[in-house]
């Protein structure tokens, strides 16, 4: 055995030794997460998919460069090279009929900050920066507050006496 085998011989030996040493039991309880209960080796059925949320209503933003999120369903929407749906209400040239919001002038720049006649290549895909949300209830506890509200209460705090 040549000695640049050697060392990954005894790492494979000592892999095996370790792996065989250990005893996992079959009863141990599953960890707490988005399917709590049961064990490890319990296959329990997954929860049912929420509803998308379709209440066609414009959310707050978060900060400045936050992308908006959809506010309607876009399931079995084509968003692909062949074609993209979003831009059938949201085009420059659509969104006056479709009364839908117009997508940004940004997305009609090239990298270089150039003005192009179409959507930028870089921006056709729209689910990489825009998501559906979906009508369920937050897993954990969320605190933020927008700047705008800080300041609000800084500014309120001390005009008090």
């Amino acid at each position: 055995m040549t000695f640049r085998i050697l060392p990954l011989f005894l790492l494979a030996v000592m892999g095996a030794v370790i792996a065989a040493e250990v005893d996992y039991p079959l009863d141990a309880p599953g960890p707490d997460g988005r399917r709590p209960g049961g064990t490890l080796t319990q296959n329990a059925p997954a929860p049912p998919l929420a509803e998308d949320e379709n209440k066609d209503l414009k959310r707050e933003r978060n900060y400045p460069d936050q992308p908006p999120t959809i506010p309607h369903s876009i399931r079995g929407y084509q968003i692909d090279r062949n074609g993209n749906k979003c831009l059938s209400c949201h085009s420059r040239a659509n969104s006056p009929r479709s009364q839908a919001t117009m997508i940004s002038i940004t997305h009609y720049m090239d990298r270089d900050g150039q003005a192009l006649a179409a959507v930028s290549p870089r921006r056709y895909f729209c689910n990489q920066c825009h998501v559906p949300q979906k009508d369920v209830l937050p897993l954990v506890g969320n605190s933020f507050e927008t700047i705008d509200k800080i300041l609000q209460d800084d500014a309120n705090a001390a005009q008090k006496p």
